[in-house]
């Protein structure tokens, strides 16, 4: 198939596609005599992978990782729970940052009940703060 059948059958980008081919997470395909890609189910099998990955939010070097433990099924998977592990780590740090942010949001937000003038307005007046 050629690289826009891939992109419509993955539901993605053709841009999306040769940005993992650039980054080695999918090899470079054959071509054609018109020096078309050719790629195969099983290219298509490994792009479904690294969207599902990426709609986890894992990193390039995290997807990188967990498609060398698949291309090599004899390995043990130890260095996969090690990664979701950490990926899991960071996710409950980013929702604790989220939360921070929220509670500082919602303080500002009370600073300014009524609708005022700009240059009375709570809001604006403590983003101008410095601490």
């Amino acid at each position: 198939m050629k690289i826009g059948e891939l992109a419509k059958r993955a539901d993605c980008q053709i841009q999306t596609i040769r940005y993992y081919e650039a980054e080695g997470l999918l090899s470079a395909p054959a071509r054609s005599e018109g020096n078309f890609r050719i790629f195969h189910e099983s290219d298509l099998e490994r792009l479904l992978f690294i969207r599902q990955c990426r709609s986890l939010d894992m990193t390039l070097l995290e997807v990188r990782t967990l498609l060398t433990a698949r291309d090599r099924p004899e390995v043990d998977c130890g260095e996969v729970n090690h990664v979701v592990d950490e990926h899991i780590s960071k996710v409950r740090a980013r929702i604790r940052e989220l939360r921070v942010l929220e509670r500082d949001l919602i303080e500002l937000r009370s600073s300014c009940g009524t609708i005022r003038s700009a240059r009375e307005c709570g809001i604006l007046n403590g983003l101008a703060e410095t601490h």
